[in-house]
């Protein structure tokens, strides 16, 4: 019954529907409660990257790859402060499972390009799923409906149920109408709710109120697994680890291309096969387009001269300066700032090897691309009102700002601006994209206390159960996401109780 199932899954983005899926293939009774009227969490609005090893692309490309391999080049994207925090021992196991995992997902009809590049990875790793990350949630949803699961939306989970011995035995949600219904599962309750990274509670807790202001780029990461593990007694390990924060354009109005491609089914199978035959202007334009959208501007562009502007016209931050660049945009009105360059640096970043944004190794963006694919962002004029007047900027106050940046400049190394051509590239605004905070759990994703011991009946997967590791670099977070989920629906489905 649907009200007293095997599993509870809590969350309804990609590592959930993995556990969900993976659980009922098993032969579990499964539902799935999502907060939010529709699924698809942080993997809904990521670009769908899925870094694995001792793949049949990585094969059929002749690439040779092991797990101890990819374990040992995951251990160079983050600082040596952070890695040394990493669970080398879970992240190992992982990335020894992550090839079965995308096989598992190729094999229900997803398709991927690749592998790509991505130094230091010594070899091409980065699957790219077809078109979009959208397209795991729809073939994931569809999987799941067709094998019996039960999917329910605005159902957020408030607290978790425990029976005398402390296991977890269900969950209660409180629907809109303030009612509250509980609901409990035999064999275990599987938190998949993602980050934090949009929770300024947790972010001020665990890494300091002066961070509290800056935005998630999912806004609806509250870190509502992690509230709920650590009610039971969990442990949560690295809170303070953000992958940020960093400053990204504002997304385009409406859906993009790749978001209007088929995300399941036949048209999805259909454009996999056909990805190898699309001649390599329509790839790069496609890519460049990805690049424009997703991708973060270099920290490079300010070093060069490049100066933050806020609403107002004005100047507000030392921009060579990280986070305190950040948490200055934070603080400006609509938490907005754009980057104003003059002719020169719009002319040395429209060719290698300066570029706006970039895919390492991969494709790099350009001042022309933006212009040209992002007009919402992009503005480029001889005259600093037009550019100004794009975004209601107050051009005599951005005048004032021009004339004391090249008064200051006049004993600097960086030249003042010239005045023959300007360029706008805003609004963008301080994200966290992912937090590498979560429950502490164990090979089998038992969430685990301060002493190390099992909660029975609970278990974490994805951004909710990370476990210790530290995940940097494109693709990781979703391959553990998807990895975590198919392991945990196996495991749980698979107890049998007396």
């Amino acid at each position: 019954m649907e009200n007293s199932p095997d599993i509870i899954v809590v969350g309804g983005g990609g590592s959930g529907l993995a556990t969900a899926v993976s659980a009922a293939e098993h032969g579990a009774n499964v539902l799935l409660l999502e907060k939010q009227p529709a699924l698809g969490g942080t993997t809904g609005i990521a670009v769908g990257s899925f870094t694995a090893n001792g793949t049949r692309l990585q094969e059929r490309n002749g690439i040779k790859d092991s797990p101890e391999s990819h374990e040992m080049d995951s251990g160079r994207f983050a600082t040596t402060d952070i890695e040394a925090r990493n669970n080398n021992a879970l992240r190992k196991f992982f990335l020894s499972h992550s090839a079965d995992t995308l096989h598992w997902l190729m094999d229900m009809g997803l398709s991927f390009h690749g592998p790509n590049p991505e130094p230091p990875n010594r070899v091409p790793r980065m699957h790219n799923v077809i078109p979009g990350a959208k397209a795991y949630v729809a073939t994931l949803h569809a999987r799941l409906v067709n094998i019996g699961g039960t999917v329910r939306v605005n159902s957020p989970v408030q607290r978790l149920l425990r029976n005398d011995n402390g296991a977890v035995t269900g969950v209660a949600v409180l629907y809109k109408d303030g009612k509250e219904t509980e609901f409990f599962a035999s064999r275990g309750v599987v938190l998949a709710a993602g980050d934090y990274a949009n929770c300024p509670s947790t972010i001020s807790r665990f890494k300091g109120d002066r961070y509290a202001s800056i935005e998630g780029i999912n806004l609806n990461a509250k870190g509502d697994g992690h509230r709920l593990a650590e009610s039971a007694g969990a442990k949560l390990l690295n809170m303070d680890v953000t992958y940020g924060p960093e400053l990204r354009f504002v997304p385009p109005p409406g859906k993009t291309f790749q978001q209007l491609l088929p995300k399941s089914g036949v048209g999805a199978r259909l454009l996999g096969h056909l990805l190898p035959f699309i001649p390599q202007f329509a790839m790069n334009a496609m890519i460049s387009r990805l690049l424009v959208t997703w991708q973060h501007p270099e920290s490079s562009l300010f070093d060069d001269g490049a100066i933050l502007i806020n609403r107002k016209g004005e100047r507000f931050c030392d921009e060579t300066l990280w986070p305190e660049r950040e948490i200055a945009v934070a603080a400006q009105p609509e938490k907005e700032c754009f980057i104003l360059l003059d002719r020169s640096l719009a002319e040395r970043y429209s060719q290698w090897p300066k570029f706006i944004s970039t895919a390492p190794k991969i494709a790099y963006a350009y001042v022309a691309d933006y212009l040209r694919l992002r007009p919402d962002i992009a503005v480029q004029s001889p005259s600093i009102e037009t550019v100004a007047e794009r975004h209601n900027i107050p051009a005599d106050a951005l005048h004032k700002t021009i004339e004391a940046t090249n008064n200051a400049r006049t004993s600097a190394d960086l030249k003042p601006f010239d005045d023959l051509r300007w360029t706008i590239l805003g609004p963008a605004k301080a994200y966290f994209t992912t937090t590498e905070g979560g429950a502490a759990i164990n090979q089998q994703f038992q969430t685990l206390d301060e002493n190390g011991r099992p909660i029975p009946g609970l278990y974490a997967v994805g951004q909710t159960g990370l476990g210790g590791q530290i995940l940097w670099g494109h693709g990781l977070h979703i391959a553990w996401a998807m990895t975590s989920g198919r392991l945990a629906g196996r495991h749980v489905a698979q107890l049998r109780f007396e």
